[in-house]
């Protein structure tokens, strides 16, 4: 049977950890009090001391006193509730316990119930805060759906009226406007009803340019009838491109089109379908985020009610008193159990999204709140056994064919080891990614919630092993075919080509828009990479930063796949003159490009945060990969051109960005080396255990950022050893940046449990400006 101990830490929200009742600290005045009575008294035989006395008789008159709330009930102590008033105007209920009954462990027990008190006081305090912020979240989720309702229906009025218009005026009905004013008369209703829904906006705070209300007289009514203009702003984030370039001109260009002194009140208007499309979006987004904070909410009252339930319980076996009834009265007339704001809110919260999101299909309602989320996959192991099997196949035939003979070994190497290195350092790096995710499941780091991922679609530990391993069995089996091939005398240019078929056959499926092999999970990375190099006209999320920050570890991935592509267009896999390529100027050049472009990707995504969140420290963030390019660009030159002053180059620019590097990575990617932290040159906060792991982890990122040292020592002896030396640096880096991942995330982790952020919040679309 598992411990309610470890069953609590399971369940609980790691966000509001240190909100949640400290049950191991109050499992631990139990243990005293335990102790306590185990131990012998010295006076054991001897009555009590007069202090004692006197306390028991003063007991006995509170109780005579107290009549049936005291003696008649047998309760042994009594939870009184004071009310205080705080600077906002709210009352706070503490709670404060008193014996009625002498304790022969009264020195444990004491502090016991005054530490109860203290964790009552702070679930109740955390409880009515973050209820009283869902339901002021409610009621402006509820007035911005009512106002998307409204507009809505002035704009279908609009198309509607505008619609007629055009049906009357058609060849067909001229002889009906023979006068102009039965035209006028017969919009008329439409104009009232539209004015109606303008006066209910109005009342709701919504401000309108030119409306019939606002303008009071009739002759401001014809001066300005037609479509109202909004003295609000629908406020669409700059996601995208098209979005950000709007965003660039939307000062100047509403300044234009929102001049109350136009005589078209038609091209005033700026309510578009379109941006009612979008702020329906984000709207319903937030009813999803609000509904989740909900059931937070809602589990964290139920764990904390199981919590005292168990405290008490403990107390009253090893105090052999029954004291768990009398305090949990208490504790359920607290606000956190009593109050019932937050069903009814979810209950809300179920019927609106069900109507206006879900066309009253409650079933398609709930897949949004309440996401399933798949089941786990048990298929790695025998994908392991396989691929195993089949390398160790490989590893025999390639000695016995003697594939890396100075006879054979050009043609090999150019045609298979390019694409054999793009996957499995692809794998590697996808290996990698689910060691992190067991890592962060183990650690109870809410990496969902950290990347924005749906709970439903994200990928598993067991999923990144499955995909990884099921990748490398088809790559090593297709290299076994090709030695097959290549042995039974097939033709050369029929057989190299097996890579490239395998790479396209590869990148078909990650396109396929059929729904298999994780098509989410598919279409959110390429949503990611399309995000990262349309950087920085796409808003900057934790997830597109965090993606270009492993393409910066993948630049000999990306060089490979370009000799790959160069080696195909230039038919090299027919004609075996691979110098084309080598010895090309575009493709030298495109090395430079390919090197330069993860890093530039990462700067331009730096630039875009500073632009949007102001915030020097994305300047200086961009500093950093502006010095990893130059360091690249200079080891680039001076692998071309051997000479002492670009040896000088390179090493005075590969050792600012390694400091520069490290000093990112350890202080404000990991947050650590803070000397004055409770853990010295650590942080405050650890969620691993032992610290001599983040000692050791920071000897091992220090010495794996320093590999760069052999790119101008060169240890190489002939193309084979070269080629496999850098694969063996590349896959470092990349095992480097694995070990990276999970100090990153720790950190962010710990940054939303000290401002207790365990739901996103939503921008909201539309917003009062001051009018003109």
């Amino acid at each position: 049977m598992v411990k309610f101990s470890k069953e609590l830490e399971a369940q609980l929200i790691p966000e509001w950890k240190d909100a949640f009742v400290n049950y191991w600290q109050l499992k631990k005045h139990v243990k005293r009090i335990k102790l306590s009575r185990q131990q012998p008294h010295l006076n054991h035989d001897f009555p009590r001391s007069v202090f004692d006395s006197i306390r028991s008789i003063s007991t006995k008159l509170l109780l005579f006193r107290s009549g049936s709330n005291g003696a008649d009930d047998g309760q042994i102590i009594k939870v009184r509730s004071k009310s205080m008033e705080v600077a906002s105007d709210d009352e706070v209920v503490l709670y404060q316990t008193e014996l009625l009954q002498l304790f022969s462990e009264e020195d444990e027990v004491r502090p016991f119930f005054e530490r109860l008190d203290e964790e009552l006081n702070k679930v109740n305090q955390f409880y009515k805060s973050k209820e009283s912020e869902f339901l002021e979240r409610g009621e402006t989720l509820n007035k911005q759906l009512q106002i998307l309702k409204d507009l809505k229906q002035i704009l279908d009025g609009d198309r509607r009226r505008s619609s007629d218009i055009l049906s009357r005026s058609s060849p067909t009905y001229d002889s009906d406007f023979s006068e102009g004013t039965p035209g006028l008369h017969d919009s008329s209703p439409e104009i009232s009803e539209t004015d109606e829904v303008i006066a209910a906006l109005e009342r709701n705070g919504v401000k309108f340019m030119n409306s019939t209300a606002a303008a009071g007289a009739s002759g401001a009514k014809k001066k300005n009838a037609g479509k109202p203009k909004v003295a609000m702003r629908i406020d669409i984030p700059a996601t995208t491109p098209t979005r950000t370039i709007s965003a660039v001109t939307s000062m100047l260009w509403e300044d234009l089109i929102n001049n109350p002194t136009k005589q078209d009140p038609a091209a005033g208007s700026f309510i578009s379908r379109k941006k009612m499309q979008c702020a329906e979006k984000m709207i319903r987004t937030a009813f999803v985020e609000l509904y989740r904070g909900l059931e937070l909410l809602k589990t964290y009252s139920s764990l904390n009610m199981v919590a005292f339930t168990k405290i008490l319980k403990k107390f009253d076996k090893v105090s052999k008193q029954q004291a768990s009834a009398s305090y949990l009265k208490a504790v359920k007339r607290s606000h956190f159990i009593s109050s019932d704001k937050v069903v009814r809110l979810m209950d809300e919260v179920e019927c609106i999204f069900t109507k206006h999101f879900a066309n009253n299909d409650r079933k398609r309602a709930m897949k949004f709140l309440r996401p399933q989320q798949q089941k786990d996959s048990h298929m790695v192991t025998f994908f392991s056994g396989v691929f195993v099997s089949l390398f160790g196949i490989y590893i025999i035939m390639a000695h016995l064919s003697g594939i890396f003979s100075p006879t054979t070994e050009t043609a090999y190497m150019e045609t298979v080891y390019p694409v054999f290195s793009v996957f499995a350092l692809f794998s590697l790096h996808l290996f990698l990614y689910g060691c992190n995710l067991l890592m962060w499941k183990n650690t109870r780091i809410n990496y969902n919630f950290i990347f924005e991922f749906a709970p439903n679609t994200a990928l598993k530990y067991r999923d990144a092993f499955l995909i990884c391993t099921t990748l490398m069995t088809s790559v090593v089996g297709a290299l076994v075919i090709h030695l097959l091939l290549s042995a039974a005398a097939f033709s050369p240019t029929h057989v190299d080509t097996i890579p490239g078929i395998l790479l396209l056959g590869f990148i078909t499926l990650l396109v396929c828009p059929f729904d298999i092999f994780y098509r989410p999970t598919r279409y959110c990375f390429l949503r990611i990479i399309r995000n990262i190099i349309c950087s920085p006209l796409y808003k900057v999320l934790m997830v597109d930063f965090f993606m270009a920050d492993q393409l910066t570890s993948q630049i000999p991935l990306l060089r490979h796949l370009e000799s790959t592509a160069c080696n195909f267009l230039a038919g090299s896999f027919k004609t075996h003159q691979y110098s084309t390529c080598k010895n090309g100027q575009l493709y030298r050049q495109l090395v430079y490009v390919i090197s330069f472009s993860p890093y530039y990707w990462r700067a331009m995504q730096c630039a875009r945060r500073w632009f949007d969140e102001s915030d020097l420290n994305h300047l200086a963030n961009m500093g950093k990969y502006v010095s990893a390019m130059v360091a690249a660009g200079a080891r680039l030159t001076y692998a071309t051109q051997s000479n002492s002053l670009w040896f000088g180059v390179v090493l005075v620019t590969s050792i600012v960005a390694t400091v520069y590097q490290l000093y990112w990575d350890f202080v404000k990617d990991w947050g650590l080396l803070n000397p004055n932290s409770r853990n010295p040159w650590l942080r405050d906060d650890l969620i691993l255990k032992k610290k001599s792991i983040y000692f050791i982890s920071i000897a091992l990122n220090v010495v794996l950022r320093v590999a760069w040292i052999e790119s101008i020592m060169r240890f190489r002896i002939n193309p084979v050893q070269t080629h496999l030396l850098d694969f063996f640096l590349a896959s470092l880096e990349v095992i480097r940046r694995g070990h990276w991942n999970f100090y990153r995330l720790e950190n962010e982790h710990l940054n939303n449990v000290g401002k207790f952020r365990a739901v996103k919040t939503v921008p909201l679309p539309f917003r009062e400006t001051e009018s003109d």
